[in-house]
């Protein structure tokens, strides 16, 4: 009789011994988990850059005799994103825009794409100016007249880091610049960054 009572003593203390040791296992990977979550894998902001603005094509007319401008206008933004996460960044569907005194005068879209771990992605941009939306604007003409343009442009861009779960990130990259008539090239550009996780 007091055999089988060890026996029962002895099973309970080894059954109490493997949950303890499996609870311990979960607990310190669980804590693994969490401190490389809050470490090595911390979210950070993709970092979006204007490198270059230049001006492609700049034709410029001026009829006196009807008081109207003829204007097209063709700029090439070349813009990095740089991903500094250990993940990859999806980015969706994305539009650039160029604007004139607050105004939409003109876009380009950015397709949806990935940028690998650590990795930097470049996307050379060709901005189109519509001129009918330009030429509504009653400030054109003292600008004209003055021998600059001022313009901005506004790339909007947002994704997706996963990883445990999904983190939703948007970056904003906005530049001033002015067009310089005479010269034709681009001058006075300032540019602002914002990312927000």
């Amino acid at each position: 009789m007091m055999m089988g009572t060890d026996r029962k003593k002895s099973c309970r203390r080894r059954r109490r011994c493997i949950c303890l040791s499996v609870t311990a296992v979960i607990l310190s990977l669980g804590m693994l988990f969490l401190i490389l979550g809050l470490t090595v894998f911390k979210t950070k902001r993709p970092v979006t850059t204007v490198n270059s603005i230049s001006l492609d094509d700049l034709d410029l007319s001026l009829d006196l005799a009807r008081l109207s401008v003829r204007l097209n206008v063709t700029l090439d933004v070349s813009v990095s994103v740089e991903n500094p996460n250990r993940v990859g960044f999806k980015y969706n569907n994305s539009t650039a825009f160029l604007r004139y005194k607050g105004n939409d005068v003109g876009e380009v879209p950015i397709p949806a794409g990935k940028i690998g771990a650590r990795d930097t992605r470049s996307l050379n941009l060709t901005l189109t100016l519509m001129a009918d939306r330009l030429l509504s604007d009653s400030n054109l003409y003292s600008d004209a007249a003055s021998g600059t343009l001022p313009f901005q442009t506004y790339i909007r861009i947002s994704g997706k880091v996963r990883l445990l779960f999904n983190i939703h990130v948007v970056t904003y990259t906005t530049c001033d610049l002015q067009i310089d008539l005479i010269n034709r090239a681009v001058s006075n550009q300032k540019c602002q960054y914002k990312t927000k996780l």
